[in-house]
């Protein structure tokens, strides 16, 4: 299954919102994200329909299995990545901002050989 980079940083931000508020609505994305409320709307319809988000009629929002699989996916990614970048002492939020960019284009070849060197040297 493709999905684009908007869509899993998307994902993404509902998963780390959920996990720190517990509850999560497209307010809360548009404020996380910045974007505006119509922007929020349309791409919320896209996940919607693309079954990787359910909204209830209070409009708060959960991700389905599929999109719950995406989020935690790039979300392990944009942690492991940060950390590597701390390590190597850059400042916490470059190594943030930098790892959003670097997750969504890094293979997967490549992530797993970071994460299993990381593993076995136990540097994380």
């Amino acid at each position: 299954m493709v999905i684009h980079e908007a869509a899993e940083n998307y994902l993404e931000t509902i998963f780390m919102l959920l996990r720190r508020k517990g509850s999560c609505r497209s307010v809360d994305v548009s404020r996380e994200m910045g974007y505006s409320k119509p922007t929020i709307s349309v791409m919320m319809r896209n996940l919607r329909e693309s079954g990787y988000i359910n909204m209830d009629e209070g409009g708060f929002i959960t991700l389905t299995e599929t999109g719950l699989e995406v989020a935690t996916h790039m979300y392990e990614r944009h942690e492991t990545i940060a950390k590597v970048l701390m390590k190597l002492g850059v400042d916490a939020e470059t190594a943030y901002e930098d790892s959003c960019k670097i997750e969504h284009d890094l293979s997967d070849k490549s992530f797993n050989a970071i994460r299993k060197f990381l593993q076995d040297n136990d540097v994380l």
